[in-house]
């Protein structure tokens, strides 16, 4: 084992600090937004616009749902290149960010962020007990090794103030070297065993048709995409055999996944939350 590696990191080959390190550098010129990094680094800059609108939509929507009032202290937790600080303080609210990988942070106040930022891993938040109002979890703990959560998901009830929320918005579905998932309802045992109380849960991310799509290209070329969840969610695979296949299988998502999104609140009213691909999860302390 390295110096500094856990056992989880040893045996899974999976190193987040080096892992997220190499993504903030790949993806700091991609785009002027910061989505790639944080989002999918080889995917085109259309495709991470889809999921990021997808996934303010349903922020918002948390946020409404926890009844954040406005001047409230918010720390977002992997605050990544900033996108989600830089909102909070324009809807009124008092963000704080914490990310373990320094070049990250580099991102976020290259592109502008103003707010407080803090180098941090989630196991280890470097706040006093108590300090939030609110703290958000935007697809983070999931990058976590499972047997490593438990330590971020105890500092962020830790770091909230008693009658603070948490939202958080987690993979429920898929697998792959870097993501660690688990089902809503092992997401939501993992907090309640920790005190907070279950205030509403929703999925969120359902594009089908676009995942049916993923999911027979990825019988058609098993190969192709080696880190993509195995249920043809939103990180799904590039096909690595040629620029001609990768441009044929973006064009025909160009397709499907504006589509899948548009029709996802009819999806949603149809089908239960475990067929989406996250779940969006608020807690009160």
């Amino acid at each position: 084992m390295k110096l500094g590696e856990t056992r989880a990191e040893h045996a899974s080959g999976y190193r987040p600090r080096e892992y997220w390190t190499d993504v903030a550098q790949g993806g700091a010129s991609a785009d002027a937004t910061g989505f790639a990094p944080v989002l999918h680094p080889d995917a085109p800059a259309w495709f991470n616009r889809l999921i990021d609108d997808l996934q303010y939509r349903a922020v918002r929507r948390a946020l409404v749902l926890a009844d954040v009032p406005a001047g409230s202290c918010i720390l977002d937790v992997g605050c990544g290149t900033g996108r989600w600080i830089r909102r909070y303080q324009r809807m009124g609210l008092r963000p704080t960010g914490v990310d373990a990988t320094p070049s990250m942070l580099r991102l976020a106040l290259e592109r502008g962020t103003s707010t407080p930022v803090a180098a941090g891993e989630a196991q280890r938040l470097p706040f006093p007990a108590g300090q939030f109002d609110c703290v958000s979890d935007i697809t983070v703990v999931q990058h976590i090794p499972t047997q490593l959560q438990s330590q971020a998901l105890d500092e962020m009830v830790r770091v909230l103030k008693r009658g603070g929320r948490l939202i958080l918005m987690e993979l429920i579905r898929g697998q792959a070297p870097h993501i660690f998932p688990r089902t809503a309802r092992g997401w939501i045992e993992q907090i309640t065993l920790r005190g907070p109380k279950l205030l509403g849960w929703f999925g969120q991310e359902y594009l089908l048709l676009d995942r049916l799509f993923v999911r027979a290209a990825q019988m058609i070329a098993p190969g192709n995409g080696s880190g993509a969840p195995s249920d043809g969610g939103s990180q799904a695979p590039v096909s690595r055999r040629s620029p001609i296949a990768r441009r044929a299988y973006w064009a025909v998502r160009h397709l499907t996944a504006p589509f899948s999104g548009w029709i996802d609140p009819a999806v949603e009213r149809a089908c239960p939350g475990s067929v989406a691909t996250h779940g969006v999860f608020v807690f009160q302390k």
